[in-house]
């Protein structure tokens, strides 16, 4: 057992994980961390942990403060290295994850990410609570790199993801994205006066928000975690048919827990309790009058609701092919789509070109201008790329596409398109615990959930 309590024994454990944690980073200009490793466990020259004595007893404010400092470093290292915890804030995901379930989200899956911003206040995403200010500096910004990770995303898997139109955000309204309120006020601006350019009202309506508004612009890391299921990965072609997705022509899921909206007619009034049973969360009890609702149902939920004696009608609420919604990517009446009508669109692979023309370039115009960070111009007469012509691009990364299970409540990769790689974080493994927001006390947790695998 005296080996075990032999500082070169020790020395030798921390140096082979060390090593081995500098190949999987592939920074070998950290090798040179081996001298500290080694005076940490051998010579003990230099008193890293600075604010506490050797050799002495230390105040119990002390000792609370070191284990304060190692749990920090601890927990921020795993964050960014290993797993983190992550929330369902929204019902995007009904009923495949529900609001209020917390997740294990894995980075070994996909592989971690480097941090672009490495000055951050420990456990804050990009806002310090209170204050209200950024939590992180600027000053050391690092470039795009995963590490090695056991697999890539693929076809169906749930993914957490930076959210990509967070780039740009509006302060005082968090919960829109900064592009739809810019088209929104674009839209309200292009009331007045239809005879005027679109181009002329987005530009208004950007110098609007730009000078009552207080924008703030964060790098990728930073900016809000999203959970959706990837539907499509790099060189796949998607669209949607009245509602179905179709992957290469085939038609995807669809899954156990998939929802719509459905419209709903009763000859009374339907029991709450009902509800209940069919697990459907007060906040999605939309009732226009005693006998006529939009519920969102998976077609399971929606057989059962079908057969109560005082249902008449259960009918799934669908948009029509050709209808041009506005706020559906890319966000041009060249694209007449909507949520349930959409495509057929190639999801971007990296090393593929494509053709660029005044049609096809508002489906890449956020790769080129602010994913891979080129400078795009366009004239009456020309795309220019970092200044030269361009007929053509080729692309630097993977793109993906994800969605909600919710489908009719789900902001997703039909309204702000394409999902970069670098934007990804990690798979979610498993519900380590679940409250329901409807529930009260020991009733709120959903102890079915606990440890739950996700798929």
């Amino acid at each position: 057992m005296d080996i075990l309590t032999n500082k070169y024994f020790k020395f030798g454990i921390a140096a082979i994980l060390y090593f081995l944690f500098v190949i999987w980073i592939g920074n070998y200009w950290l090798v040179f961390g081996l001298v500290v490793v080694f005076d940490i466990y051998v010579t003990k020259k230099v008193n890293w942990a600075f604010w506490k004595k050797r050799n002495e007893k230390n105040s119990a404010f002390i000792e609370w403060l070191d284990a304060l400092i190692f749990a920090v470093i601890a927990v921020t290292l795993i964050n960014i290295f290993f797993f983190q915890n992550f929330r369902i804030p929204t019902g995007s995901m009904e009923k495949s994850l529900l609001i209020g379930d917390h997740l294990f989200v894995s980075k070994l899956s996909y592989g971690p990410r480097i941090p672009n911003t490495p000055l951050s206040f420990p456990f804050t995403q990009h806002t310090l609570p209170i204050i209200k200010t950024k939590s992180y500096l600027e000053w050391i910004q690092w470039p795009y790199k995963r590490l090695a990770g056991f697999r890539e995303v693929k076809n169906n898997d749930i993914v957490v993801f930076n959210f990509p139109a967070g780039d740009t955000v509006v302060f005082e309204n968090q919960v829109q994205s900064y592009y739809s309120i810019v088209r929104s006020q674009a839209s309200s601006l292009r009331g007045l006066d239809s005879t005027i350019d679109d181009d002329y009202f987005r530009n208004r309506a950007r110098q609007m928000i730009h000078d009552n508004k207080t924008i703030v612009y964060r790098p990728v890391d930073r900016r809000d975690n999203y959970i959706k299921r990837c539907v499509g990965i790099p060189g796949d072609i998607l669209e949607i048919k009245k509602g179905i997705l179709l992957i290469n022509g085939e038609e995807q899921g669809p899954f156990e827990h998939q929802q719509f909206n459905y419209m709903v007619n009763s000859s009374s009034r339907i029991n709450p309790k009902a509800f209940d049973r069919l697990d459907i969360a007060i906040a999605d009890r939309h009732t226009f009058s005693a006998n006529f609702y939009i519920l969102p149902l998976s077609k399971d939920k929606a057989n059962q609701l079908e057969k109560f004696k005082n249902v008449e009608s259960v009918q799934k609420i669908l948009k029509e092919p050709g209808g041009y919604a506005e706020y559906i990517f890319p966000h041009d009446p060249v694209y007449p789509w909507n949520e349930d009508n959409f495509g057929p669109l190639t999801i971007p692979a990296k090393g593929v070109t494509v053709q660029l023309t005044p049609e096809t370039l508002p489906l890449y115009e956020r790769i080129i201008d602010a994913f891979e960070d080129n400078d795009l111009e366009v004239t009456k007469d020309q795309i220019l790329i970092n200044g030269i012509p361009a007929n053509e691009y080729t692309f630097k990364m993977d793109y993906y596409w994800l969605m909600g299970d919710n489908r009719h409540n789900s902001a997703d990769s039909r309204f702000w398109g394409f999902v970069p790689e670098d934007h990804i974080v990690g798979k979610p493994v498993i519900i380590w615990l679940s409250l329901d927001k409807d529930k009260k006390f020991l009733s709120k947790i959903r102890w079915n959930r606990f440890f739950k695998t996700i798929r």
